[in-house]
Order: structure tokens, then sequence, then C-alpha cells
């Protein structure tokens, strides 16, 4: 007999945090972000001493990507390929493993220090299972379509190979490939799945309002977006600050706020829960545009490589967080004060990030950006705190709404 998605969340008896992927992820996700950053200021300060084999920034950088934004992806992957396969969501203690691992290698990686080599293999366990959990639901659903989603999620796993190789060799990984494989895995993630929903939630949010003018459907023009986009950040992997490559990065960053442009995003300013999409969105193209700039030598590769870590990957997880956690659980999709209050510091945040990366002497910047992360990701854990903890309401949602 075939159990349906909502069968199988039915049956679930436990905790409510184990009831769908995208509760346990995203509020670990939210914490993590924000306790993450507030370690990492304890050791640049010197008030803070982690057992850790990567120095701060490496280690810095390492839980941004590899912890928190993995997480996300946890999140929104085994919200969404349900829906896409039409095969039943992992639930219960499956679910609560898979966690376990999540928070094992976050351990493994603060402590590495005695045992580098096993905290990698710690570390590694979770993007290997989630790759494996993941791709055995696309092939046995038949969803071929978005297998390549699964393939992008497997290069965070080689990314992050790399990287534990490269702070074992005594290198330093922050500025190593192993970051970059992982930013370039993570902004076409994005290209890919924020071209469908961004268009598609601002599409559904004007029709309601009677909009004459809609975002311009999927077609042969963002293929060529996609395509220039996966070239110019294949090349900046290999030789990065290249005169040759910042040219392919500058054309990519073109393309892409043209592809932008096309989604009818200056009439969403109603909703936050519709325009902070199109922001994020907007740091993809601008860190393109940044990564030229460092190619041309106006700014360094930290300034430019922040616009797409805390910009596009650090507000387009955000909008994704926010917007799946109130629409899978039955509430309405409309943002709160307080999360459109999350989104602007989150805004002011890669904003004071990038001021610091062209004006290092100011530390102040530095500061202001770390502290409004912390209450960008902080308040996001707090608001939502009851919403991804508490059983679903019965709440009709408007259709094609979610995430």
């Amino acid at each position: 007999m075939t159990t349906t998605t909502t069968e199988r969340m039915r049956a679930w008896t436990g905790p409510a945090i184990l009831s769908f992927g995208f509760r346990p992820f995203f509020l670990f996700a939210g914490i993590w972000a924000a306790l993450a950053m507030v370690l990492w200021l304890g050791m640049l300060t010197g008030g803070l001493e982690l057992p850790t084999a990567f120095d701060p920034i490496s280690w810095h950088a390492h839980e941004m990507i590899f912890g928190y934004l993995l997480a996300v992806i946890a999140g929104f992957l085994m919200t969404a390929i349900p829906n896409w396969t039409g095969r039943m969501p992992i639930v219960g203690w499956p679910l609560a493993a898979l966690v376990g691992l999540w928070l094992a290698g976050r351990i493994a990686v603060a402590v590495s220090e005695a045992s580098p080599v096993w905290a990698a293999v710690i570390d590694l366990g979770f993007p290997v299972a989630l790759v494996a959990v993941m791709g055995r639901e696309i092939v046995a659903g038949r969803n071929w379509r978005n297998l390549p989603v699964v393939g992008i999620v497997a290069l965070f796993a080689v990314a992050n190979l790399a990287y534990h190789v490269e702070a074992m060799r005594g290198g330093n990984p922050a500025t190593g490939v192993g970051l970059r494989l992982a930013l370039a895995a993570a902004i076409t993630l994005i290209s890919l799945i924020g071209g469908r929903v961004v268009p598609s939630f601002t599409r559904n949010w004007l029709v309601q309002r009677r909009s004459a003018v809609l975002p311009t459907p999927f077609g042969k023009g963002d293929k060529v977006v996609l395509v220039t986009g996966i070239v110019a950040i294949v090349l900046w992997v290999i030789w990065p600050g290249q005169p040759a490559v910042g040219a392919a990065l500058l054309l990519a960053g073109v393309a892409h706020l043209w592809r932008l442009s096309r989604w009818a995003g200056w009439l969403t300013g109603a909703e936050s829960l519709v325009w902070v999409l199109h922001v994020g969105y907007a740091f993809v193209p601008l860190g393109f545009l940044a990564m030229a700039a460092n190619a041309a030598g106006w700014i360094t590769p930290a300034a430019g490589q922040h616009v797409w870590m805390a910009g596009a990957i650090g507000l387009m997880t955000l909008a994704i967080m926010s917007r799946a956690s109130l629409g899978h659980t039955g509430r309405t999709l409309t943002a709160s004060r307080a999360t459109t209050a999350v989104y602007l510091a989150l805004v002011g945040s890669v904003v004071a990030r990038l001021v610091y990366g062209i004006w290092p002497e100011a530390l102040g910047f530095r500061d202001l950006a770390a502290g409004l992360w912390i209450l960008a990701f902080g308040g996001f854990a707090v608001v939502y705190w009851p919403v991804l903890v508490r059983p679903r309401i019965a709440k009709k949602v408007v259709s094609g709404q979610r995430a």
C-alpha cells in the first residue's frame, strides 16, 4: 500500500521538529550561523582558542560554507525532493541521524587539532550521506531533470575534502581551491534554483494583485546566462585573479543582471518575502562584477568573495528558510516586521563587510558586519523557533506559493 507524503508526516508521533527535513536543518543553520560568528570574533580578539587545526579565518570560512550552507541545502532538498519525485520524505529517527552527522562534523572540526585526518573523515560523513540519500530518491523517482542538483551537492563534498587537505599540508585553505570550488557550486546552485523560484513566486504574487507586468518565463536567454556564468566561475576556480578571467566574470555579471531585470522585481516592494528574493539574487551578478574588479586589482579577493558569501548565499538562504518555514507549516505567506528587520540587518551586514574589504583599516566596519550578521541569524532563530518546533497548523496556503 502506497503511503503519501502527508500520511508519512502524520504517522510520526515524535517531536514535531523531526516531522520534515527543513525543520531541524533550518533551525540549526540559523543558530550555527550566529554562534559561529560569535566564536570567530572571540578567536580574533584572543579571548577564545578552539583546539582546531584551522586558523581563525579558515575555520570561519569553513563553518559558514560547509557548516551553515550545507545545513540549509539539506533542509531545502529534503523538503523539495519529495515534491519533485512524489516519494516519501525522510522523517523521524533517520532524519535525526542525518542531523547528528552534521553536528558531529561541527564538533570534529572545532577540536581537529588532535587528529586532523579523523576530523576530516567525520566532517565528510554528512555531505557524503546527503548525496547518497538524495541521489537515491532522485534515481528511484526517475526525476532526471533534477539530478544535476545532486551533482552540485557532490561538489561540496569534493571541495570540503580539498579544504581539509590544504589545511593538513600547511596551506591557507581560506584562499585555496577548495573554497573556490565550494563557492562555485553554491553560486551555480543559486543560479539554477533561484532562476526557478524567484520568477515563479514573483509571478504568483503579482497575479494575485492583477498586475499587467509579469516576470518573463524561462527561455533560451536564461540558458545562455547560466552557461556564461558557469564558464566564468569555472575559469575563476582554476585561474583566480587573471585579467582574461576577469573579462569572463564581467560578462557573466552583466548577463545575470539582465536576467534579473526580466523578473519584475521593482513591483514587489510591498512584500518582503518577495523583494528579498530579488535582492538576494542581485548579489549573484554583483559578486561576478566584484570578482572582475578583483582581477583588475581594484579590490581584494576577500572583499569580492564576501559579496557572494554574505550577500548571495547569506540573503538567498535566509529568504528561502523563512519562506519555506512559513509555507510548509501552513502559515500565511507574508513577512512580519521582525522578518523584514532580519532581512535588512543582513543587507546592512553585507554592505559593511564590503566597506571593510575595500578599507581594511576600518575595523569598525568588520565588527559592524559581524554584529549585524549575528542579529540577522540570531533573530531568525528566535522568530522562527516556534514555527519550526511546533506542529503544523491547519491553515490553507495559496497554491503555488511554497518553496
